[in-house]
């Protein structure tokens, strides 16, 4: 058996990194960087700190601060015509997984051209790109080491996985210091994504030994430091391996896959908008319930990597136990259903059959362990509501 394995060229990991900014865009021989950022970012000086830093190393940074949550086709407009005014020759995506998602999009679109519909996976895209240079400020998304982007399309509400060699950033600037100032609500979404993924990415069918590896290891990091970073945002030690654990976790879904979880959350974030962290955490310990069955080995696992099972235990019992973890995590890290999270049940219940045919759509669930029809995913979809799952 042979497997691909792909991460970014560059990746700079720790405390004070940023600052090696300059640097990584010297080694590609970048002058004019876009910084491709939001509101939030640029509200809070940080945008302006890495503007600063660019000048001061003589390199002609600009700014595009229009990313939107849940980045759509539509939002993608302003940022291409920021490309094409002031010639970059390198994006560098800032923020959360929104800024690096729009990165890479533009990135594509402006060599390429569009519509990014055509782009949708199934189809892989190893065409010529602008190199993006990923700054994560979220330790979750993972995107910094990612061969993905997730765009909605704004004429049919479709939130679209694109994928493909040419969306993997050449460089990655992981500094955790950029996260100490994330609020526990985001705090505890984003570590959520990251264990998604990392599960999923081992549970996969697609997993191979290389994956297997990073994701373990991601797991065990986040079993021990999550709590920790949720209940104090100023413990540097749980910020930094949460960092570590999310870049890890992308590193191994990006080689591997991810699957029913993601596949599902999509839609809720495109109809509801639902962020991806809390869409992935409503849904997590249901879908890995139903799954169980077909891949007790591999979720026992994942269990014992967590911390919530040993050896002496069976696969199945290892197995129930991290479920039983994931609601645990549910309840102390205050996830909402979606009913408290303020959906009505009938609008809920008018889109159950079209968000399960987009989960389909998306490829993610076929590669689950237990590959559902769309009568499952309707019925997981209604067992969250409420928490009936839980």
């Amino acid at each position: 058996m042979t497997f691909h394995v792909a991460v970014p060229a560059d990746l700079r990991i720790g405390g004070g990194s940023l600052s090696q900014l300059p640097d990584v865009l010297r080694l590609r021989n970048a002058e004019r960087p876009l910084i491709v950022t939001d509101a939030f970012l640029t509200s809070t000086g940080t945008a302006a700190r890495v503007v600063a830093l660019l000048e001061e190393a003589g390199l002609h940074p600009a700014l595009f601060s229009g990313v939107v949550p849940d980045p759509t086709t539509v939002s993608l407009e302003d940022g291409l015509a920021a490309v094409t005014s002031h010639r970059a020759d390198v994006l560098v995506g800032l923020g959360g997984g929104s800024p690096i998602d729009t990165a890479k999009a533009l990135a594509v679109l402006a060599v390429r051209g569009g519509p990014l519909r055509d782009l949708k996976a199934p189809f892989s895209y190893d065409g010529p790109a602008l190199p993006v240079v990923a700054i994560p400020t979220t330790a979750g998304t993972g995107s910094e080491a990612t061969r993905f982007t997730v765009i909605t399309d704004s004429d049919t509400g479709e939130k679209m996985l694109c994928a493909g060699p040419s969306y993997l950033p050449v460089a990655g600037i992981v500094d955790y210091e950029l996260t100490m100032s994330m609020p526990p609500r985001l705090t505890a979404d984003t570590g959520i994504v990251a264990l998604t993924h990392a599960v999923e990415a081992y549970v996969s069918s697609r997993h191979n030994a290389f994956s297997d590896a990073v994701a373990l290891r991601a797991i065990t990091i986040i079993g021990r430091s999550l709590r920790t970073a949720y209940r104090d945002g100023a413990d540097h030690r749980a910020r930094g391996e949460m960092m570590e654990a999310a870049t890890l976790a992308g590193i191994a879904f990006s080689n591997s896959s991810v699957a029913l979880v993601h596949g599902m959350s999509r839609p809720l974030g495109a109809h509801f908008h639902i962020s991806h962290g809390m869409s992935n955490a409503m849904l997590f310990a249901a879908v890995t319930e139903f799954s169980l069955s077909a891949a007790d080995d591999r979720y026992a696992d994942c269990a014992r990597a967590l911390g919530v099972a040993d050896d002496s235990v069976s696969d199945a019992d290892a197995a129930a136990a991290l479920v039983r973890e994931l609601r645990a995590l549910a309840d102390e890290l205050a996830v909402p259903t979606p009913e408290r999270f303020g959906i009505a049940r009938d609008d809920w219940e008018a889109l159950v059959p079209t968000m399960a045919e987009q989960a389909l759509a998306s490829g993610s669930p076929g590669n689950n362990p237990r590959v559902p029809a769309a009568s499952d995913i309707e019925d997981l979809y209604r067992a969250i509501f409420r928490g009936d799952a839980r």
